[in-house]
């Protein structure tokens, strides 16, 4: 909230004092570099501790404690005795691995009796994809179908998943 007030004593002209009462920071997400993880990993043989390579790095120390277990392995020495350690190259795959599932799956399976009808009003009708999308929503006999929106609908069009394309909305 930002509040406007005037100051206590008239300096002579008028003057008004903004001040902001809002007190979160802007969150700051970003993934860890592969350089970083590279000075996680020195920070260990070092001996440092989490909350030391997490001030180091300007990051928290649950991301720092997070990267260490995803990059951590198991190493068999040659008295078959076995130790943990941490390889930067091993939390890159990991978080890149990781990374392949992120995001909203693609919806095409799932919605293929719409997108059946979609393509038949839109290439033969000519209907616009906002009004496929309207109708369908409205009509009742439609109600158990999954159905996508209007904006995902467009994004398919433009990526090449339906048979309808661009040029055939020229028109509508």
């Amino acid at each position: 909230m930002i509040k406007v007030t005037k100051p206590k004593r008239h300096t002579g002209g008028s003057q008004m004092v903004v001040r902001s009462n809002c007190t979160i920071t802007k969150r700051r997400f970003k993934h860890l570099s592969v350089y970083e993880r590279g000075q996680i990993a020195a920070f260990l043989k070092e001996g440092k501790t989490l909350r030391y390579i997490a001030k180091k790095l300007g990051r928290s120390p649950s991301t720092i404690s997070r990267e260490i277990k995803r990059g951590t392995t198991i190493q068999m020495r040659s008295d078959l005795t076995t130790y943990k350690e941490y390889f930067p190259e091993t939390g890159q795959e990991v978080y890149e691995k990781n990374r392949i599932n992120c995001g909203a799956k693609c919806k095409l399976a799932k919605v293929e009796d719409f997108i059946k009808f979609a393509e038949e009003k839109i290439l033969y009708e000519k209907w616009s994809p906002d009004a496929v999308v309207g109708l369908f929503r409205r009509d009742s006999k439609w109600k158990d179908c999954a159905i996508v929106c209007t904006k995902t609908l467009y994004n398919y069009i433009d990526q090449g998943l339906l048979k309808v394309r661009n040029i055939d909305l020229n028109g509508i």
